[in-house]
C-alpha cells in the first residue's frame, strides 16, 4: 500500500476510533480492524488495541466512559484548538481557517461539529492534504491531549499515538510551548463562539 493511500486509511480508521461510540460506529469496527493490516507497525498497533477495546467492552461502558472522558474532562478536549486559544477570540479566528480548509476540498462539517474537532479533522485529512496541514500546525494540541489521555489512563490516548506517528516530528518551539500550556493550560477569556457553532452541511454552495 503505498504512503498516500496508507496515510488515509490510518486517518479514516483514527477517526472513527476516536468518535462517540454509537452504534454505527461500532458496527465499522470489523471492517476498521481488516484495514489496520496494511499499515505499518506503528501507527497500526496503537489502532488494533482500541478496536480490541471497543470489540471487548459492553456498548453501555464505553459510551459511559466516553463522556467521562472527553465531556467532563477540560485537557482531554477533542477541539484542537482549544489548547492554544483557550475560549478567546483568536480561537474564533483560529475555527474560520479551519472551516475555510473543508470548504476548499469541498467538504463540510455534519452533526453540528465544530470544524477543529479531531474525527472531523483526520476525515480531511484522508482525502486532502489541508487536513494534514491543520494538524501538523496543532502538533502542540495534539501532544497536550495524548499527555492528559495518558494520565487518566484512557485507551484513547492510542489513538492519539497513531496520529502523532504520521507527523513530522515535534520540533523545540512546539515542545516548549506544550510545556507552557501544560503549565498554565489553555488561554481564558469568555466570548460567544456562536457563529462558530454551526458548518454548512452544503459546503459552502447555495
Amino acid at each position: 500500500m503505498s504512503q498516500p493511500t496508507w496515510r488515509a486509511v490510518a486517518a479514516r480508521a483514527a477517526s472513527l476510533l476516536l468518535r462517540y461510540p454509537d452504534e454505527e460506529v461500532l458496527a465499522a469496527l470489523p471492517t476498521v480492524r481488516a484495514a489496520l493490516d496494511g499499515l505499518p507497525d506503528a501507527v497500526a498497533g496503537p489502532l488494533r488495541d482500541l478496536v480490541a477495546h471497543r470489540e471487548t467492552t459492553a456498548p453501555v461502558d464505553l459510551r459511559s466512559a466516553y463522556v467521562e472522558v472527553f465531556d467532563f474532562r477540560r485537557r482531554c478536549c477533542l477541539h484542537l484548538t482549544y489548547y492554544t486559544c483557550g475560549d478567546t477570540r483568536r480561537r474564533g479566528e483560529a475555527l474560520v481557517d479551519f472551516a475555510a480548509a473543508y470548504k476548499r476540498a469541498g467538504l463540510a462539517v455534519v452533526d453540528g461539529e465544530l470544524p477543529d474537532f479531531l474525527p472531523a479533522v483526520l476525515d480531511l485529512a484522508a482525502v486532502d492534504d489541508g487536513g494534514w496541514r491543520l494538524l501538523r500546525e496543532n502538533r502542540v494540541g495534539l501532544d497536550l491531549l495524548a499527555e492528559a489521555l495518558g494520565r487518566e489512563k484512557s485507551v484513547y490516548r492510542q489513538a492519539v499515538h497513531a496520529v502523532r506517528e504520521m507527523l513530522p516530528p515535534a520540533q523545540p518551539g512546539d515542545i516548549a510551548a506544550a510545556a507552557r500550556l501544560a503549565r498554565t493550560g489553555p488561554p481564558v477569556e469568555q466570548v460567544g463562539l456562536e457563529p462558530f457553532g454551526l458548518v454548512d452541511t452544503t459546503g459552502g454552495r447555495r
